[in-house]
């Protein structure tokens, strides 16, 4: 008989990345763009690192089929989903995150005055995304991105 591990909570395998000081990266800040790094890869998930300055932000997105977690470790970010034709907002401030399903869209930003970072958890890792435009209420798509391009 074969006994399978679960898989592990995506929001409790962010929670553990919530220390930069044990990142293999360093975290910096990127004035031009929003910077991201990638850091660990399993079989089971691949985790990401991202910082905010304020004012920076994604697009409308998926995450190409992939269920994900994120947890915001500093500053706050806002997540807005599309609801009834309309992008719902939702402030998250640092230490609270967000599990999402393989059919998630939404777009993050920090709106706020301080920066931000967060950790992101993805399963399977990311093979590709979708962004969107909301037109009349609906979700058009815009691009789809396949991984190593910039997100």
């Amino acid at each position: 008989m074969t006994h399978h591990r679960p898989e592990p909570d995506l929001l409790t395998v962010a929670a553990g990345w919530a220390d930069p000081g044990g990142w293999p990266v360093a975290l910096r800040f990127d004035p031009a763009e929003r910077w991201y790094a990638r850091l660990a890869v399993s079989d089971e998930h691949e985790v990401w690192a991202l910082s905010w300055l304020p004012g920076q932000g994604t697009d409308l997105h998926d995450h190409g089929g992939s269920s994900g977690a994120f947890r915001v470790v500093s500053g706050a970010l806002t997540e807005e989903t599309v609801s009834a034709g309309r992008l719902r907002p939702r402030l998250l401030p640092a230490g609270t995150g967000r599990r999402f399903g393989p059919r998630h869209v939404h777009q993050v930003t920090n709106q706020g005055s301080a920066p931000a970072v967060s950790v992101h958890v993805y399963r399977p890792a990311l093979l590709r995304m979708t962004r969107y435009h909301l037109l009349d209420g609906r979700l058009r798509v815009a691009e789809v991105a396949e991984a190593g391009r910039s997100w």
